[in-house]
């Protein structure tokens, strides 16, 4: 079972003890069959502990390539040494005049040891070289009998000899910093040597082609070099059979350096960085715990963000009670890394039965947790440690599969990864960290992998997964209950635009940990009023973010501390700074048991051919999200549409997006906002007429026909008004709405040819019907000529209103207490 097995890796990295052989089954019951069909992917792409190769030929063949190719890069180095040499002499010979480049002193720091490791390495290469040539004459004899010519080819005494003087390297390594410091303060302050640092060419070739390096890089090389011994040591015993002459020497010069290579990092002082080509720190800037997307599954990852570039590793057990180790999955350059978020769309229907039979089992699971902690006062019982081992198991399984925030991440050479993150806050922190970075224009040297992936366990700052149950479980500092948040406006936009707020609590994932207000309409203090209400267990923190309508862009956020007593039981009214936004919001906790939640996921109920009151009620405002969206996206770019509301859109895209609205709010916003505008117009127009009961009630058809007949305009005004403020509180809100609306679409009536009566007509029969088979006072029945009148000009006279009053959007809190 892989994900069993990872589960159980990240449960014994985090300090649990090994998981119990039926844990699995505890936790997932019968679900087992497809928890071990699924797609998840738990390993890396780093070096492998054992060779893939299944002959002894095969790894005989990789071994000769692994030595071919490490004589080429050998080749290349010497070359690097002895451009980095090649200007000592002058140097050394200046440092003796009236005008010297640099004294004799810095000569010396400058290119300390350096002479010794050419040498060290030039009776290296010298010998390997000399080895292949006679393995290739050997070779080209017996052709056919490589295992038997490869008995001849030992290169374990070779690189036994050179690893026993790796010393060299010490010194070079604990002189490095002042030798680059002394470059630097050079450079700046001697035009001479500053010509030569910024310009230093190979010796070799053509001037077409030689290479053209600067002084700090090319001081780089040792330590890179030093490094890489260890990988191509452990390369070569990985491809040299057990029985090969070469086996016991290649692993005592593993053992060699190795150690070597971990008595270097242990006495170093810098324990949060490793150095970069420049001379300049590769520091760690933040990591953390992602889910990993590779070839359509998913992969619980931790990600390491440096100066100069994105690292995955995945934390490995060290076996026999050794340390744990990172191995390598991928990274990325920063320079030129693209990145793109989006929304995941919602699991298929099976994957989110699952998901809800596990936040079910979490539920259920935490309370025994809750059980076990109360009746132990804080002891730890065995009952206790089963119970929070199997909670980490469901938390990882939740955080891997269900719906989250995709980052895309491109590079410059096309490559691509694609991360999930369980909460837009995290994934923003991530992007502005990389986009701060980015900016600085660091050049990227290719890392030592093995190195960099080995350095992650000794800088990580963040030691375990994001795991509730394995946090300090204090009852007075966490909610359990209901936090409510009223979004009421924001202000502080730059230019107009259709903007929604985000909120997000963190907590146990028993139920849904975020929650959206509506788009708001096009404007540059947006207006809500919308109350979104979330279930908590052990929450601590509210994150809130703001939004455009295009997603991409998230125009600021901000992080609140939740206090349980602070704001228990009241409304608390606040302003919260979300960098150049200012949202104004009201906060208030109830405290209350939890119920299970349902193992059946809940579908969004429809709002089309529902009664508007059932509709605002299920979405907790005053003005239902479908008539603020539309009406927003008409008035951001319809207004001036010639035959507005006149001309409808195409049926089957009206349908659609009805559909949409009916199933999904934000894949219909998403509709709304690539839709033609008249599409949205007749989305508009179809919702209010399909209503089961129009937005005017029907025993208000009689009243409204009598206003009409009164010839005094004052009264007749007056008695329209009070008519008005008698209908239901949903009604009547959403009917204000609207008519401020239209009388806005009038106002543009030149460019759109849509006049208040034009308006009227439209909405007229939609918004007020006449009760079936109505009398009228005398008992007759009302012609249907008159019933369009009546409609017409009880909708006109409400336009031509100068004091209709203002629409509320949600419904007022019922105390508002100032912090």
């Amino acid at each position: 079972m892989e994900f069993y097995e990872e589960a159980v890796e990240y449960l014994i990295s985090c300090g649990l003890p090994v998981v119990e052989e039926d844990l699995m089954q505890d936790v997932f019951g019968d679900e087992t069959d497809w928890v071990s069909n699924s797609t998840l992917h738990t390993e890396g792409l780093g070096l492998p502990d054992t060779p893939t190769c299944k002959s002894s030929e095969e790894m005989l063949m990789k071994r000769l390539l692994v030595l071919r190719k490490l004589l080429m890069s050998e080749e290349t180095y010497l070359s690097e040494l002895d451009t980095l040499l090649m200007p000592m002499k002058a140097l050394r010979a200046s440092a003796g005049t009236s005008q010297p480049v640099l004294s004799l002193e810095e000569v010396q720091t400058v290119f300390y040891q350096l002479p010794e490791l050419r040498d060290l390495h030039r009776e290296f290469y010298t010998g390997l070289r000399a080895k292949l040539q006679s393995f290739k004459d050997l070779e080209q004899g017996l052709p056919a009998q490589l295992g038997h010519c490869d008995s001849q080819l030992s290169v374990g005494e070779l690189f036994l000899k050179f690893v026993s003087h790796l010393g060299l390297y010490r010194g070079f390594i604990d002189n490095y910093e002042s030798a680059v410091q002394t470059v630097r303060k050079r450079t700046q302050a001697e035009p001479r040597f500053r010509m030569l640092a910024e310009s230093m060419m190979s010796g070799k070739g053509p001037d077409s082609c030689r290479t053209k390096y600067t002084f700090e890089a090319l001081l780089y090389k040792p330590l890179d070099r030093v490094t890489k011994t260890t990988l191509v040591l452990h390369d070569l015993l990985n491809y040299t059979p057990t029985k090969h002459d070469d086996s016991a020497l290649i692993q005592e010069a593993l053992r060699v350096s190795s150690s070597f290579l971990s008595g270097v990092n242990e006495g170093s002082q810098c324990k949060t960085s490793v150095t970069l080509s420049r001379g300049e720190r590769r520091q760690l800037v933040r990591d953390g715990f992602v889910v990993d997307v590779n070839e359509g599954g998913r992969s619980f990852r931790h990600l390491f963000l440096y100066t100069d570039l994105l690292l995955c590793v995945k934390l490995k057990e060290g076996a026999m009670g050794k340390q744990s180790y990172y191995r390598f999955c991928w990274y990325m350059p920063l320079a030129g890394l693209k990145m793109h978020w989006m929304s995941e769309q919602e699991p298929p229907a099976d994957l989110q039965l699952k998901i809800s039979n596990m936040r079910a089992k979490l539920f259920h699971l935490r309370s025994a947790l809750r059980k076990y902690t109360n009746e132990g006062k804080g002891s730890v019982s065995r009952a206790t440690d089963r119970c929070r081992k199997k909670l980490a198991a469901c938390e990882i399984w939740l955080l891997t599969h269900k719906a989250s925030f995709i980052l895309e991440l491109q590079s410059t050479s096309s490559k691509s990864h694609t991360i999930h993150l369980s909460f837009l806050h995290e994934l923003e922190e991530w992007r502005e960290a990389i986009n701060k970075l980015k900016s600085e224009d660091l050049q990227t040297v290719p890392p030592d992998l093995l190195s960099l992936s080995n350095s992650c366990i000794k800088l990580r700052m963040t030691q375990q997964p994001p795991l509730c149950c394995l946090q300090p479980d204090i009852e007075e500092s966490s909610m359990c209950g209901t936090v409510c948040v009223v979004v009421h406006s924001a202000c502080g936009l730059q230019q107009p635009a259709s903007v929604y707020v985000c909120v997000e609590v963190d907590g146990f994932d028993i139920f849904d940990r975020k929650a959206q207000t509506c788009l708001s309409s096009y404007s540059l203090t947006p207006q809500w009023e919308q109350e979104l209400a979330l279930q908590v267990d052990g929450a601590r923190h509210l994150h809130m973010l703001c939004l455009t309508e295009f997603q991409e862009d998230i125009m600021g956020r901000t992080t609140l501390q939740l206090d349980s007593v602070d704001i228990l039981k009241k409304w608390k009214k606040m302003t919260l700074n979300l960098g150049l936004i200012v949202v104004t919001v009201s906060i208030k906790y109830v405290p209350h048991s939890l119920k299970a939640p349902s193992s059946t996921p809940l579908q969004q109920k429809p709002v089309f051919s529902v009664h508007i009151g059932d509709v605002a009620r299920q979405e907790g405002v005053l003005v239902p999200h479908i008539v603020r969206s539309c009406v927003g996206e008409i008035e951001r770019r319809g207004l001036e549409e010639e035959g507005i509301y006149r001309i409808s859109g195409a049926s089957r895209e009206i349908q659609a997006l009805k559909l949409a609205f009916d199933t999904n709010y934000w894949e219909a916003m998403s509709k709304v906002r690539s839709a033609d505008v008249n599409t949205v117009s007749g989305a508009l127009k179809l919702y209010f007429r399909e209503l089961p009961e129009p937005l005017i009630p029907t025993q208000h058809f009689q009243r409204l026909s009598k206003a009409l007949c009164l010839a005094d305009p004052y009264l007749r005004s007056n008695s329209m008004l009070s008519e008005l403020q008698t209908l239901p509180d949903v009604n009547r809100n959403t009917l204000l709405f609207l008519l401020h609306h239209l009388k806005r679409v009038a106002e543009k009536e030149q460019q759109n040819k849509m006049s208040l009566s034009n308006l009227a007509t439209v909405f007229g029969p939609s918004l007020l019907r006449l009760p079936v088979a109505s009398l009228d006072q005398c008992g007759l029945q009302v012609d249907i000529s008159q019933e369009v009148e009546v409609q017409v000009q009880v909708i006109y006279l409400y336009l031509q209103n100068k004091h209709l009053p203002e629409a509320l959007t949600a419904k007022p809190l019922d105390t508002v207490e100032e912090p």
